[in-house]
């Protein structure tokens, strides 16, 4: 299923992913550092939820409290839950 997350506290504004099961597939972030967002989206393609929150949850970029990997780690969480949810 696709999902589209907005962001809070970084330069990139949404986060689109799919997720088939607990497996995040094609993540595209709109706006943010164009490179290192294309490089992360690779290295997590096909990995699950728990692996990605896993290694993801909790990075913070500058002063800020979050990142976009952060932001990516609660999307993928969040975007899991409320489609087990909804079966």
């Amino acid at each position: 299923m696709k999902h589209t997350f907005k962001t809070s506290g970084t330069c990139a504004q949404f986060i689109n992913f799919e997720l088939d099961g607990d497996k995040v597939k094609n993540v595209v972030f709109l706006g943010g550092c164009n490179g290192n967002l294309k490089a992360i989206s690779k290295l997590i393609d096909g990995q699950s939820v728990d692996y990605i929150e896993g290694v993801l949850k909790g990075n913070t970029c500058g002063p800020r409290s979050t990142s976009c990997a952060d932001q990516l780690a609660i999307a993928v969480r969040k975007a899991y839950e409320e489609e087990r949810a909804a079966q």
